[in-house]
């Protein structure tokens, strides 16, 4: 990259331009709100793997097995959530829209229009249920 500030001018040309679509914005959001959430998991997770009694801190010393290991269950238990979470989001938006006209047409077809949008929900809740085994199933280093 020649010019850092040409870059940031543009990628600010294209934020706002998605930020004025309504289906954009939200994914955005959700984006954003994901790296948040990663982002103060993650510094937990490190702060609490770090055991500053043992070790003192230099600029060249590296992390312990045991904290990268803890980073690494943290990450995977974070985009096991947000993952599953947009992907659940995304499958209930397109089943409910689709069981709402198919319940509008025919009243009967309630029952099976509920249950894929139920189904839809259930991603969301299989990637909860993975970050829960990474972070107290799997063992540490």
């Amino acid at each position: 990259m020649k010019d850092p500030a040409r870059f940031m001018e543009g990628l600010n040309i294209v934020l706002k331009e998605a930020w004025r679509r309504p289906k954009y914005r939200a994914i955005m959001v959700a984006v954003a709100a994901l790296a948040i959430i990663a982002a103060i998991a993650t510094g937990a997770a490190v702060a609490h793997a770090v055991d500053t009694s043992t070790t003192t801190a230099t600029s060249d010393q590296a992390m312990s097995p045991y904290a990268m290991s803890v980073l690494g269950k943290a990450i995977g238990a974070g985009l096991a959530v947000g993952l599953a979470g947009i992907g659940g989001g995304y499958a209930v938006a397109v089943a409910g829209a689709a069981a709402i006209s198919a319940v509008a047409e025919k009243r009967e077809v309630f029952g099976s229009a509920f249950l894929f949008v139920v189904l839809g929900e259930g991603i969301a809740i299989y990637g909860l249920l993975i970050a829960i085994i990474i972070a107290f199933v799997l063992p540490t280093a």
